[in-house]
């Protein structure tokens, strides 16, 4: 029977994410609660040709699977590895006792041990100065099941940052880190490395078949850095600077002089405007994009401000409101992305 007729005779649906072919999670008709820690099993030494239709049912022959994971490669063959979740600790347990050594066609057997679940990443080679607050709110962006972050500074002069992220699953963990390399250096020009949290230096069995060499060498891109670096630190004081000389010798121009009788705008975008044509810094640019729709329907966007007489953009996430209309959610959107700007340049 092939895999084609062995979903049909079965009724069984397989969605493909991320590299990899999910069953389950949960399956149709599961009753009780989702599992908790203990109850996964990874598998090792699958056979290239072999897939869930000999591997499904094998497993449950020793209780329902809650969950049942094939990682794949862009061949459609399998990387030799998976992951079942059962409802119980104990029914791993019993899935380890049975299937371990497990016999497959060419004289292979299985390897069935208990999984660890990690839920933990480590992130390399970010931008000195990055805030936990302004990674975390980035990291939610690009990456689900975020429940933390705990920024770490070392090297000369705090020059080396990284990072550790709690994900509130393994599953969650696991997406993260096939996407967060390519997210931030596709959102924000900014190369970082991702790699698995262990106390060890000795790679786990069921990570070092799929632990590459995630980080993405080369210099940052300037103009693109993320929500730090050189642009924020020269406009944030030159903004909040109440002496026009000394903003004057920041941006390298004459100092201006304002109007006594002029009216401050009231929206945050007509203020930018108004501060940066007070300092013949030309209009701001705004490149604001969509990304996807929270759980209690705010709009999460990603945003840039560009400001002509500086020399690299504003970059960060934000949360709107739906408007009326798609020109409305636009301004809105970039009312929050000014409020945002002005309010890190006062921070500074």
């Amino acid at each position: 029977m092939t895999s084609e007729n062995w979903l049909e005779s079965t009724s069984i649906t397989l969605t493909q994410v991320n590299g990899q072919r999910k069953y389950g999670g949960p399956p149709t008709g599961w009753r009780g609660p989702a599992p908790g820690p203990g109850c996964e099993v990874f598998i090792s030494s699958i056979p290239r040709d072999v897939f869930e239709d000999c591997l499904i049912p094998l497993f449950q022959t020793v209780a329902p699977l809650y969950e049942f994971r094939l990682m794949m490669n862009f061949s459609g063959q399998n990387r030799g590895f998976a992951y079942a979740k059962y409802g119980r600790p104990a029914d791993a347990e019993a899935a380890i006792r049975a299937l371990h050594l497990h016999p497959l066609r060419g004289g292979m057997c299985l390897i069935v041990k208990m999984s660890t679940e990690k839920r933990q990443l480590c992130l390399g080679e970010l931008p000195a100065g990055v805030s936990e607050e302004a990674l975390l709110t980035v990291l939610r962006m690009v990456s689900d099941g975020v429940r933390g972050v705990t920024v770490r500074v070392a090297g000369p002069r705090g020059k080396a940052t990284s990072a550790l992220v709690f994900y509130s699953s393994h599953y969650a963990a696991s997406m993260a880190k096939k996407v967060l390399v390519q997210a931030f250096k596709k959102q924000y020009g900014v190369s970082i490395s991702v790699r698995w949290f262990s106390g060890s230096s000795k790679p786990r069995h069921d990570e070092s078949e799929e632990e590459g060499a995630l980080a993405c060498p080369g210099p940052k891109p300037v103009g693109q850095a993320l929500l730090t670096a050189a642009s924020f630190q020269l406009a944030r004081s030159a903004f909040r600077d109440p002496h026009p000389q000394l903003f004057s010798r920041v941006v390298g121009g004459p100092a201006p002089q304002a109007s006594s009788g002029e009216a401050v705008p009231h929206d945050a975008v007509g203020r930018l405007r108004r501060l940066c044509e007070l300092y013949g810094l030309g209009l701001p640019i705004y490149d604001v994009r969509y990304h996807h729709t929270s759980a209690d329907g705010f709009l999460c966007v990603s945003y840039s401000v560009l400001v002509p007489g500086l020399p690299m953009p504003f970059c960060g996430v934000a949360q709107v409101l739906p408007g009326p209309s798609t020109n409305t959610t636009e301004e809105e959107a970039r009312r929050t992305a000014a409020e945002q700007v002005l309010k890190a340049m006062s921070r500074a």
